[in-house]
C-alpha cells in the first residue's frame, strides 16, 4: 500500500446567523492506495479534483435546519450543501471527509483531512476517518457515491413509479472504474 497527499483550494459560502458569507477554504487530504490498477487511481484522482472544483466550488453550506434559507437559495440557483449542523469548518470537515471517502468507492481510503478557512482565522483542523465515521453514519448523502450535496425529499406517491436507466452518473462524466476498451479501427 501506498499513502499519497493532495491540497486543494476553493471558494464556498456559508450560512450563519441568518447571513451569507463567502469563504475560502483549505483542504489537504491524506489516504491510503487500496488498488493496483493505475487507472483507477488516476479515476480516484479525477473524481476527487471534480467533485471539489465543480461541485463544492462556489456551493453555500448551510444546516440542515435552515429549511427556508435552504429553499430561498435552492430557489435563487446556488448550490446548497447540507450539513448536520451549524456549517462551522469541523463540521463541513467530517461531513467532506465520509463524502470524499464514499466518491472514492473503496480504491483509495482517506485516513485523515486537514481543513481550515479564512472565516476561522486559518485554524486547521485534523480531522481522522474514525472520528467521522462515529458522529454522522447512516444513511445520508455524504455516505452516498454520488455526487449530491444534500438527501433527496422521499417520495411519498406510491403510484409514482421512477425507472432509473442509468445508476451511474460517473459514467455519464467518463469517471467509471471499468476502463473502456478504445475501437479497433479497420484500415
Amino acid at each position: 500500500m501506498t499513502r499519497i497527499e493532495k491540497d486543494w483550494n476553493f471558494n464556498a459560502a456559508v450560512h450563519f446567523d441568518g447571513k451569507f458569507i463567502i469563504n475560502n477554504y483549505d483542504l489537504t487530504v491524506s489516504m491510503m492506495v487500496e488498488t493496483e490498477s493505475n487507472h483507477e487511481q488516476n479515476i480516484a484522482m479525477e473524481r476527487l479534483d471534480y467533485f471539489i472544483n465543480n461541485i463544492l466550488d462556489s456551493c453555500v453550506f448551510i444546516s440542515n435546519s435552515e429549511t427556508k434559507s435552504i429553499g430561498n437559495y435552492t430557489n435563487a440557483g446556488i448550490k446548497t450543501c447540507l450539513v448536520p449542523e451549524e456549517p462551522y469548518d469541523q463540521i463541513v470537515g467530517l461531513v467532506l471527509l465520509l463524502k470524499l471517502n464514499s466518491i472514492l468507492e473503496n480504491r483509495m481510503i482517506i485516513t485523515d483531512i486537514t481543513f481550515s478557512s479564512n472565516l476561522s482565522d486559518n485554524v486547521r483542523f485534523h480531522i481522522v476517518e474514525e472520528i467521522a465515521e462515529n458522529l454522522y453514519s447512516g444513511d445520508n448523502w455524504w455516505n452516498d457515491s454520488s455526487t449530491k450535496l444534500y438527501d433527496s425529499p422521499k417520495l411519498t406517491d406510491k403510484k409514482t413509479k421512477i425507472v432509473k436507466l442509468f445508476d451511474d452518473e460517473w459514467v455519464s462524466l467518463g469517471l467509471s472504474w471499468k476502463e473502456l476498451k478504445q475501437p479497433t479501427q479497420v484500415t
